[in-house]
Formats: structure tokens, sequence, C-alpha cells
């Protein structure tokens, strides 16, 4: 296993930006001063144009691991057709970069399903809604595999892909890899153990994250549709949450994964007053994965 971090571990998500604060090649120097052995590129366009992020990882000498590439499947016309552009943008940066990271698609949601994440089972989505969505990630996935791209779907919280069954759907409808993420499993109320063993041969990538379920729910009961201000306070340094991540640590193991393991705790918008803290958890989440996860497994 390989271990990676991410910018939305630094709080850089959406539109966010790093003004004011580093710059893009900070960010990666910071990252493999830290010891870790590669990022994801972050929201499309973060480094500008495709040549400069090229440049910023040789420099940093980090891997390039695959970019997130979200998609509003329900709203189809000029809403997705801008996450499409986007999406060929981020495939420019990937081959620019590294033709080897992965394309990461992921559903979008919509305003209401933020209000009240963990759906309830009368928001999943209709047989037209749930068609519409296959039909959207069936032809993203397309776009990327004509640029020999390899492709893998994430499962994540307040979205249409959200719910075990809802995973197990897509995982039946398509022949999809997911991202398998612990965290967003265990806040959609799955068993992060047992579905990693489920799913694993399927599984083509894993982002790491620890949360506080109780976070969630207190917004879930609000109607917090805040989830760029709840959302950070659910995510812990690694072995703070509940994930159960020492269990699955010994999963991880024991199943002879051998690909990248990427550190995602979702993080408030970074500041002057944040960074040095935010870089300090990142070590803290790496001192955690090489205890953890480093070296051969035990007979």
């Amino acid at each position: 296993m390989r271990f990676a971090n991410a910018p939305v571990s630094y709080g850089i998500f959406g539109e966010l930006t790093l003004d004011g604060v580093t710059t893009t090649e900070e960010l990666l120097r910071t990252m493999a001063e830290a010891g870790y052995a590669g990022s994801e590129l972050g929201p499309p366009g973060f480094f500008g144009r495709p040549e400069r992020a090229a440049e910023a990882f040789r420099a940093s000498g980090l891997a390039a691991v695959g970019a997130y590439v979200p998609l509003n499947t329900q709203q189809p016309g000029a809403v997705l057709d801008r996450d499409l552009a986007r999406m060929e943008l981020t495939l420019d940066e990937i081959e620019a970069v590294d033709p080897a990271a992965l394309v990461i698609l992921a559903d979008e949601g919509d305003p209401g399903l933020i209000a009240r994440p963990r759906k309830d089972r009368s928001r999943m989505l209709d047989r037209d809604g749930w068609a519409q969505l296959i039909g959207v990630v069936t032809e993203a996935a397309k776009r990327a595999r004509d640029r020999g791209l390899e492709v893998s779907f994430h499962p994540h919280v307040a979205t249409y892909v959200e719910l075990p069954d809802e995973i197990e759907r897509l995982l039946n409808d398509t022949d999809l890899s997911i991202t398998y993420d612990i965290g967003h499993v265990v806040l959609a109320g799955g068993d992060g153990i047992a579905l990693y063993e489920r799913w694993r041969e399927r599984i083509n990538h894993v982002h790491i994250k620890d949360v506080r379920p109780e976070v969630l729910e207190a917004a879930r009961a609000a109607g917090d549709d805040d989830f760029a201000g709840w959302f950070p306070r659910a995510c812990t340094r690694l072995g703070e949450g509940e994930s159960r991540l020492d269990e699955f640590a010994v999963a991880l193991r024991a199943a002879g994964y051998d690909r990248w393991v990427v550190v995602e705790q979702d993080r408030e918008q970074l500041t002057p007053d944040t960074y040095q803290a935010v870089v300090a958890d990142q070590r803290a989440n790496l001192d955690w994965l090489r205890r953890h996860l480093a070296g051969p497994a035990a007979n």
C-alpha cells in the first residue's frame, strides 16, 4: 500500500482556493515533506492549466493518484453540461500529470439531500431517476475510458449513491469499480467492515476517513443545509472517530490490498490561522497509517 492525501484534507474543495494562505505548489511540497507519496488533484482547474499541474507534481516528487469528478446526474441541461465540461478539463489534467491516475466519478445529490443526509428511503431515486443516473455515469465513464483512463465511482453522503442499498444497486447495474470511503459508508448507516468484505473485489481505490456520526445526526435533526459548515466537524483525525479504523486496517491487510490509501479528512476552508494545525493533523494521519498499515501483514 502507498499513502496519499488530497487537497480536501487541507480545506480545498468545490470553488475554494488557497488564495492568501499558500500556493498549490507549496501545498504539494507540504504533503511531500510530511512523507506522503501522492496526492489527488483537487477540484477541476485547481492548478490552473494542465501543464502547471504536471510541473507542480514533478517538482514535489508526488504521484498523482486521481481526481474527483462531481456530476449533477439529476439536472440534465446547463448544470450537467457544465459538469461534463469540467470533467474534460480534469481528464486533460490527468493526461498531463499521470495517465495512471484514476477518474473518480461521483453523484452530487441535491440541496434536499444535504439537509437530510443518510436519506429516508422515500428519497431514493425512482426507476426513471435511477436510469438517468446510470446513463450519466456510464457516459462519463465511457468518455474517460475512450482516453485510456481508469475509472472509479465514489459513493458519498448526501447524494443519490449514499445508502448501502444504492451502492449495491450501482454495482449491479454497471461494471464500475468503486472508491471505498469507510467514513461515508458509516455515516450512511452501513457496517464499514462487513461492506468492505462484501464489495472488495469491486474496490479499486480507498479513501480513509474517520467520522463522528453524532454530528450528522444533529445536522439531520436540524435540517442543517450548511454542508460545508457541519461536515468538517463530522470528520476527525484518524483513530479519533467511530469508523472502526483499527479493524479496517486489519481487513485491508488481510485482503492484500496493494493500491493507494488516500486520507480524506474533510476540512473547513483553509485560513492563515488554521494552516499549521491542519498540517500537523495530516502528519498525525500519516503516522497512524504507518503504524497500522505499513509492513507485511500478520499471519
